[in-house]
């Protein structure tokens, strides 16, 4: 999965889910751009109990609530926690946060929000 290179654009891993369907939807942006906040910006503040609303392509809108939120050094990123399969529908969140490596130009961690499906 690979972030899109506009930073006001969400990715998504096509081989996961889809919202408001079975399985983990999964989508990636950017925190930050050389020229101000990005399209997650705000990510680093969700809490559990939040809601978040993803719009499809279609115009639906699935709503979902916050289950948890973790930062995790990019090295040790839990990649079966995060792309793994699962029965309902979820959504998972996924940003940089983290010190910035001036060498690499890239922040050390990612913030990764968990989220369930609202009835």
């Amino acid at each position: 999965m690979e972030v899109p290179s506009d930073p006001d654009r969400v990715g998504w891993f096509t081989g996961g889910g889809r919202p408001g369907g079975p399985g983990p939807t999964v989508l990636a942006g950017h925190v930050d751009s050389r020229t101000g906040p990005a399209v997650f910006y705000k990510l680093t503040s969700l809490k559990p109990g939040d809601r978040v609303t993803v719009t499809r392509g279609d115009g639906q809108k699935v709503i979902y609530r916050v289950t948890r939120t973790q930062d995790v050094p990019k090295d040790t990123f839990p990649t079966e926690a995060v792309f793994g399969a699962s029965a309902g529908d979820e959504l998972r969140l996924i940003t940089c946060t983290g010190q910035w490596d001036r060498v690499n130009q890239t922040h050390l961690d990612n913030r990764v929000v968990w989220a369930q499906a609202v009835s």
